[in-house]
């Protein structure tokens, strides 16, 4: 499930792999997108900057043109050396870039639109975000101001908007609640000062963690499976998610989940790590 450490790990690989090479080859499976290529083709271009914000994904082609992506659920992009066999089925592709040496490939990506830079201005969805905690200046005191907006909402639902927080999706969601002890259904207003500082401190700790790769100039597509856990175990790699029923790594109490939100997004949580 892509969330802010899966998005900044793909546009880390694809500045690495593409940066400052020009497009050689474009097809995309979107109508819109191949109109704007057919009046103002991307061949040709340089990619000048693949960079994240949030959970939106951004390519920058020279001559004014970016390429915004976004997951959703199910969306990745996959890099393959040209004549490489693709390990996904071309049913799924959406979008190929392709350089002298490299496909970048978007499978099952289900937003995907050009901007320029005044129109992407004008894209609530980006522009509108919440301070990126993959940021390279996360602004920690606009966070809790936009945090404390919210008060009579719930904890975990305001963990998801993006428009308090970008990064944030729904596995770190419940991780952060379990780490910092407090329950994901409780009001944003009950919160101390030093519980804010803990969930947005957390926050940035477990997803800088998992985009960590230690690989110098090698360009990473993946570093396994998403870790907030100290545990060397892989099968022990999160504290509560996905472990309904199960014995709670700290205290043994078995672990809960209930759907919360609009959108009714499984939360986990320990009854009694997380009382208050």
């Amino acid at each position: 499930m892509p969330e802010g450490d899966t998005i900044f790990r793909s546009a880390r690989a694809l500045q690495q792999g593409f940066a400052g090479h020009q497009v050689t080859s474009f097809e995309t499976a979107y109508a819109p997108l191949a109109s704007v290529h057919d009046q103002s083709p991307v061949t040709g271009r340089i990619i000048e900057q693949v960079e994240s914000r949030g959970k939106w994904l951004l390519i920058h082609f020279s001559g004014d043109l970016i390429l915004a992506t976004h997951m959703l659920m199910s969306g990745s992009w996959y890099i393959y050396r040209v004549g490489e066999r693709w390990q996904r089925a071309r049913s799924h592709m959406r979008i190929i870039l392709g350089t002298d040496d490299l496909l970048a490939v978007a499978f099952d990506v289900p937003v995907a639109r050009f901007y320029t830079a005044r129109t992407l201005q004008r894209f609530a969805g980006v522009t509108g975000l919440g301070p990126d905690l993959l940021g390279p200046s996360f602004a920690a005191d606009e966070a809790a101001a936009r945090l404390l907006e919210h008060g009579g909402e719930e904890v975990g639902n305001v963990l998801l908007n993006q428009r308090v927080v970008a990064g944030i999706g729904n596995v770190f969601k419940s991780e952060i609640c379990f780490a910092c002890g407090i329950n994901p259904f409780r009001k944003i207003a009950s919160l101390r000062a030093q519980e804010v500082e803990c969930l947005l401190g957390t926050a940035r700790r477990f997803l800088a963690a998992n985009v960590a790769d230690g690989a110098g100039d090698a360009i990473v597509t993946y570093t396994g499976g998403r870790r907030t856990t100290d545990s060397g175990d892989p099968a022990a790699r999160l504290w509560v998610y996905h472990r309904t029923g199960s014995a709670c790594r700290r205290c043994g109490t078995t672990i809960l989940m209930r759907k919360q939100g609009p959108g009714a997004r499984s939360t986990f949580w320990c009854p009694e790590c997380q009382k208050q």
